[in-house]
């Protein structure tokens, strides 16, 4: 055995190099490849060391290590020189390739002079002449150069020049050209142009190693300028799930922490700071850095606008940081770095690019994004200091109590804010005493609970001030905030008095209506909250009274309500009560309806952010009712009408609710509007682990639902991180794993898929019913078969197996028993072949074994059709065991056993008519290939034209159909060649 790899040939040496390739990027996969190239060396085969040197280039290329790639090259290169028989077609090809790779590498590298970038353009140029290519890959290095150095003409030169060439064999694949190309279009300033370039790359329609990974990061910054910002969303949650683990994408990673902090984003801007820490002092790739640090200062001097300067973040390593002095760390080593190349290229381009990027203004204010964000403490500006709406800043306080008292006969919202600054205005200042008792008075409401001496003292100075009626409508404030602290028969005992004495004064004319209207209602305020105070079953006396004081305030201002809000407000609120009554008495359809009544009344009052709360009310009965039409348009008008007024938790509740009934009727598209809407809210309002999460577990649901794959893996990753059985339930940790499972399995993530849907299966397993959990099981093995960890997905299978049988679930059993056959015939040693017949022998005498037994005509006819199947695959399965290896009698053996089962399949098949034509045909094509492959022509010939009899008088626009007689033409042209 040779060196610390074992490596004895050249076999070995590939292999362990192929392994080496899909190692994480870093500099252990890059040590590696060192390793392996001095076991190469002791091998004394010259391709031997040419591989090891392409591919310890390669791994330096696709690390932060990029600055070595320049050594193993000009070996390489050496040696072409010298020996170019040594080389293969395919290292030949390669050398050729990464020239390319040179050219941008030593543009990345500021030390090394123009004049050597210049020289190795026209080395590459001469040896791409000498091998016969075209001069695409020639002109679009050359263009990279000038657009480096600032040198627009020429840049534009070379451009048309790479495109108008031919592609040949060393031009960057379809992805890279249209990458660089709309990177070009955008620094020019052609945002629209460049996404239309880019449109193929962020389609899927072409892909390489780095992209789509590349293009959807350059792509945030022009969607954004365009007010796309929807899409840049899904290209920031897409695109990072695809650079956060590759280590040589410093530049990509920097664009997407760009998008953090032009969007509002702050926070998670720090979170992904502080996931790549080496990116602050990796010094192998310059020229990505600079990028990196610019973003840096871009994202911490935004912090430090907004008053967080001495906020602790992520930096480099060695020390505590503030955003105030890592912006300014950033801010020095970007511009340092950009005079390198400057002085470098002999221009400023690059320090005035640099410049630009840091001195970028948000281009959103806040762009929610649906995952997790633990939005910092903005200390940026006291509320204090911004103005009210209707407030001067330097009014005097005879404006600010004419603004305060306008404000609050219209019951607008500024009113507490407004009599808060005419209580500022108004200290050591002498007042009248009416004027004492309206700030008293509104102080009182702005403290709650904590109100009620202040309210007593409002009523005191008021009836100083003359006015009784507004004297006892204080008074009945402050009994009915007795009755909000459990106080209700102390409160019931305070509000009499005055009741008694307004209606009095009201039937004097010593009153106003507006005051009595004020006691009433406070009075039928005080008497509701004993309703809902008092113990099951309601005492219908108690009703009684709060019903009776809710139409004694209707009864008094109905038909006097004219303009005034106020009274029309206590209209509609009498009504809320009556609604509120009849909910509690169980009257739904009567409450619904009556609280719609309420909140119309607040809209036509000029209230609508009243009518909040009952549209909100009418929406959860409407639900109860089954009328989603009705709940649907409740909750638009509660959003519609709250506007601004609303609070985060009031709009994360709301558009929560909005989320799951538009989920519920299959509108997925719009139902993760209001879902990420409502994780944003819940997010400012503090909720994120509670109401946020469950508002992420809705959106995830819904971006699965239109195959956005990386946004829901992302969006489900994050509320994962919140979601607990005890705040909301194991149902919903269960099905978010298990959404998240179906997502990373789309993604190709096989392993992460299979871990999710075991730690989801691990949950159910404990359920009284094992449906989910038999499912779950079922799937974890499908992805553990699909990263290839045949043991443990057999083992995954038989446990599901074993679910299937208890459940008496007959089709999972079956398929499971086939999953583990197809398994078998994978492994490479032992008795594969014979344990995958026995296995799917099992499944189909299971299959018709539960056949023979079923109850009914529907449970035949679905075990008929796994029957048909089960006989498909085992012909399949038979076919494929015939190694090409093997002797002619046992092929044929295999073969005819396979063809045999195919006969099996097309027989049940038959037996369910049209329904299963599709399948039969497809069982009935694949046996006529088996008999041309036994050499029986006429037989194979014969189920051709049964399936082309099959289909007779079916329209070509049904795709089976269509699929089928062109194999079965394809199949008769095949005999009668034969």
């Amino acid at each position: 055995m040779s060196g610390t790899d074992g490596i004895t040939d050249f076999d070995a040496l590939r292999r362990a190099m192929a392994e080496n390739a899909e190692q994480p990027e870093g500099p252990a996969r890059n040590a590696r490849a060192e390793r392996l190239l001095a076991e190469a060396e002791r091998l004394n085969v010259p391709l031997a060391v040419i591989e090891a040197l392409g591919h310890q280039l390669k791994v330096y290329n696709y690390s932060s290590e990029k600055d070595r790639m320049f050594v193993p090259f000009a070996r390489l290169l050496r040696m072409w020189d010298e020996r170019p028989e040594d080389f293969d077609a395919y290292e030949a090809h390669t050398l050729h390739w990464v020239f390319k790779w040179m050219s941008s590498g030593m543009l990345d590298q500021p030390h090394i002079p123009l004049a050597s970038v210049e020289k190795w353009l026209g080395e590459m140029e001469h040896r791409y002449r000498l091998a016969g290519h075209s001069e695409r890959a020639v002109r679009s290095a050359e263009f990279s150069v000038a657009a480096h150095v600032g040198d627009v003409e020429r840049a534009e030169r070379a451009y048309a020049a790479w495109l108008a060439a031919d592609r040949d064999s060393m031009a960057d694949c379809h992805a890279c050209e249209l990458q660089a190309q709309g990177s070009w279009q955008a620094e020019r300033g052609r945002d629209e142009r460049a996404l239309e370039l880019w449109r193929p790359v962020l389609e899927g329609e072409f892909t390489c190693a780095h992209e789509p990974h590349t293009t959807l990061a350059s792509s945030l910054a022009p969607l954004l300028r365009l007010g796309r910002v929807d899409e840049a969303r899904a290209h920031h949650l897409r695109g990072f799930r695809l650079v956060r683990a590759m280590e040589s994408m410093r530049g990509a990673y920097a664009d997407h922490v760009e998008f953090c902090a032009l969007t509002g984003n702050e926070a998670r801007g720090l979170e992904l700071l502080a996931e790549r820490p080496a990116y602050f002092t990796d010094t192998g790739h310059p020229r990505s850095g600079l990028e990196f640090l610019s973003v840096v200062a871009l994202l911490m001097e935004r912090l430090t606008g907004l008053g967080l300067g001495e906020q602790r973040v992520p930096g480099p390593a060695g020390r505590a940081w503030t955003a105030r002095e890592l912006a300014a760390h950033a801010r020095t080593e970007a511009l340092g770095l950009a005079a390198r190349f400057d002085r470098r290229n002999g221009t400023s381009h690059i320090s005035e690019r640099a410049r630009a990027r840091m001195a970028q203004e948000p281009l959103v204010e806040r762009l929610p994004l649906g995952v997790r964000s633990a939005r910092a403490a903005t200390a940026a500006v006291p509320v204090a200091a911004v103005p009210a709406q209707d407030e001067p800043v330097e009014a005097d306080l005879p404006t600010l109590l004419a603004t305060a008292r306008r404000l609050s006969d219209t019951l607008q919202p500024q009113a507490v804010e407004a009599w808060a600054a005419v209580a500022r205005a108004a200290e050591g200042v002498e007042l009248d005493v009416r004027d004492r008792a309206e700030i008293a008075d509104h102080r009182a409401m702005e403290l709650g609970p904590e109100g009620v001496e202040l309210f007593e003292r409002a009523a005191e100075l008021y009836a100083q001030a003359g006015d009784l009626g507004e004297s006892l409508a204080a008074r009945t404030r402050a009994a009915y905030v007795r009755a909000l602290t459990g106080r209700v028969e102390e409160a019931l005992a305070a509000v009499a008095g005055p009741y008694d004495e307004i209606l009095a004064l009201y039937a004097e004319d010593a009153t106003g209506l507006r005051q009595t209207a004020a006691v009433l209602m406070g009075r039928a305020r005080v008497l509701m909250r004993r309703v809902h105070e008092a113990d099951e079953p309601l005492d219908p006396a108690v009703v009684a009274a709060a019903e009776a004081a809710a139409r004694e305030v209707l009864a008094l201002v109905e038909g006097h309500t004219g303009d005034d809000v106020r009274l029309a407000s206590r209209a509609a609120e009498a009504q809320a009560m009556h609604a509120e009554l009849a909910a509690l008495a169980g009257e739904v359809a009567t409450a619904a309806e009556l609280f719609a009544r309420a909140a119309a009344a607040f809209v036509g009052a000029g209230l609508p952010w009243f009518a909040v709360e009952y549209e909100a009310r009418v929406a959860g009965l409407a639900h109860h009712l089954g009328d989603t039409a009705e709940a649907e348009r409740a909750l638009r008008a509660a959003l519609e009408h709250g506007g601004p007024h609303l609070e985060p938790p009031g709009l994360a509740q709301l558009h929560l609710q909005l989320a799951e009934l538009l989920g519920g009727r299959g509108l997925a598209e719009e139902a993760a509007e209001h879902a990420l809407e409502a994780a944003h809210w819940a997010d400012e309002a503090g909720e994120g682990p509670t109401l946020g999460a469950w508002a992420r577990h809705q959106l995830g649901g819904f971006l699965l639902r239109q195959g956005r794959w990386a946004e829901a893996a992302e969006v489900l990753e994050s509320a994962l991180t919140e979601l607990s059985a005890e705040t909301h339930g194991d149902g919903a940790v269960v099905q978010t794993q298990w959404w998240l499972g179906d997502c990373l399995s789309e993604l190709g993530e096989h392993r992460e898929a299979a871990e999710c849907r075991l730690r989801a299966a691990e949950i159910a397993r404990h359920w009284p019913e094992q449906h989910d959990h038999a499912t779950l099981a079922h799937l974890a093995a499908e992805s553990l078969g699909q990263a290839g960890l045949e043991a443990e997905a057999d083992r995954a299978y038989a446990r599901a197996g074993d679910l299937w049988r208890s459940l008496g679930n007959v089709q999972g059993l079956v398929r499971s028993l086939r999953a583990r056959a197809w398994l078998a015939l994978r492994a490479e040693e032992g008795d594969g072949a014979d344990r995958a017949r026995a296995l799917m022998a099992e499944a189909v005498q299971e299959c018709a074994e539960a056949l023979d037994a079923a109850p009914d005509d529907e449970t035949r006819a679905r075990l008929t059709a796994e029957l048909g199947h089960t006989h498909r695959q085992f012909g399949d399965l038979l076919a494929r065991s015939a190694a090409e290896d093997d002797e002619d009698d046992s092929i044929r053996t295999a073969l005819d056993e396979a063809l045999s089962r195919m006969a099996e399949a097309v027989a049940v098949f038959a037996g369910l008519g049209d329904d299963a034509r599709d399948a039969r045909t497809g069982a009935e094509l694949a046996a006529g290939w088996l008999a041309a492959d036994l050499g029986r022509p006429t037989e194979a010939a014969a189920r051709a034209r049964a399936v082309l009899a099959a289909y007779e008088g079916v329209s070509d626009e049904d795709g089976a159909a269509q699929e089928r007689r062109a194999e079965a033409e394809q199949l008769l042209g095949v005999v009668e060649e034969d």
